[in-house]
């Protein structure tokens, strides 16, 4: 049999050719047996390269959190309506769904998952599914599902298929012995809920698929984002949120954190300039893979002082939640983000005044439609 010797011959000079670069890549395999993933000792991973002509496709795990559908919306305007992708396990409200393509997904479901990555022809994807600080504590055996059994099916389709992954982390990911006044990037962090563990575990798993299989993993430790279209979602820093829904809809409002609780702080549009700036950053110009970015710090009673300027019918009272405030507690009271100034760029346009007046403005507005109807 010449001829399958020599057409052999020809197939094994091919897939051993340098004149790609580099060796062809040993994808990422699934087994019926006990372990679901294996990852083979010599896998290589070479994540796509992209240009600023490149039309990317993207999926958003977890998109009916606070962060995803502001997230769609604002990607939307830059790759198109349709090459943004919305999911969740949640039904979603009707003007999300018809505001852009929105399917099934759970993460926990790795053949799923790896369907749509293929079938929708994704690029790449933003990783928001999560349980948040409370209610994490509240069900630790879900957050540790959700936030670490998820989190690694996501870094192995992104793996194999060459996403460009985002992963957020948080001001959560620090713990009562690290540095809080400032917080740098690279320091001891030892958090104390299962959402800090998870999002630290995050940010090193992310960082090792870089390292050992070329994922191009980018990471933000989001400081508390204050967003005005969207509900509390259980997170420590949620009264920045609910105090304007309260200040418009009755003139009350009871926070459960101490007036003297300093944490940092970021309105919504600088949180997803900051995600998607990050994500289009040159890969030389990044210096590392988890980023602190961070935009003002303040108090509740600082934040109180500010609207009551706008409100001053606002009464404003205090009953501290234990859980809550030994989270915050342990959180860093300013994050240091010179790195990410420094290396890609990164500015905030919101501080407290104009967070305050945009906040308010929003739910004033709405609130006045509310009446009117």
């Amino acid at each position: 049999m010449p001829v399958v010797r020599v057409l052999r011959r020809v197939a094994c000079w091919m897939l051993q050719s340098p004149a790609c670069g580099c060796r062809a890549p040993v994808l990422p395999s699934r087994f019926l047996g006990t372990s679901p993933r294996q990852i083979p000792m010599d896998a290589n991973f070479h994540s796509t390269s992209f240009s600023e002509a490149d039309q990317q496709r993207v999926l958003i795990t977890g998109g009916l959190g606070q962060l995803g559908v502001g997230l769609a919306s604002f990607l939307r305007k830059r790759f198109g309506k349709d090459n943004v992708i919305l999911s969740d396990i949640r039904k979603p409200p009707e003007h999300v769904f018809l505001s852009g393509p929105f399917i099934y997904s759970d993460i926990l479901d790795y053949k799923n998952l790896r369907e749509i990555v293929v079938n929708n022809r994704i690029t790449w994807l933003f990783h928001y599914s999560a349980l948040l600080s409370a209610v994490g504590e509240a069900n630790v055996s879900l957050a540790r599902a959700v936030n670490i059994t998820g989190l690694h099916n996501v870094l192995d389709v992104a793996a194999e298929h060459g996403l460009r992954l985002f992963v957020p982390s948080t001001i959560g990911a620090f713990g009562p012995t690290s540095p809080r006044n400032p917080t740098p990037d690279l320091c001891i962090q030892r958090p104390r809920t299962i959402y800090g563990v998870s999002k630290v575990h995050a940010e090193l798993m992310g960082e090792y698929y870089y390292y050992r299989y070329g994922l191009d993993f980018r990471c933000l430790r989001y400081p508390g984002i204050i967003s005005a279209d969207s509900q509390p979602g259980g997170g420590t820093t949620d009264y920045a949120v609910q105090i304007f829904h309260e200040a418009v809809k009755n003139g009350r409002f009871e926070c459960n954190l101490k007036p003297d609780t300093r944490l940092p702080m970021m309105y919504i549009d600088d949180c997803l300039r900051a995600t998607l700036e990050v994500m289009e950053a040159p890969a030389e110009s990044l210096s590392m893979r988890t980023y602190n970015i961070s935009a003002m710090s303040f108090t509740p009673e600082e934040l109180a002082q500010e609207v009551l300027k706008h409100v001053p019918e606002l009464q404003v009272t205090y009953n501290v939640d234990p859980v809550r405030q030994a989270i915050a507690d342990s959180w860093p009271m300013n994050f240091d983000d010179s790195n990410a100034r420094k290396d890609w760029g990164w500015k905030h346009d919101f501080d407290l005044p104009e967070l305050v007046t945009t906040m308010l403005n929003f739910h004033g507005s709405e609130s006045r439609v509310a009446q009117a109807n």
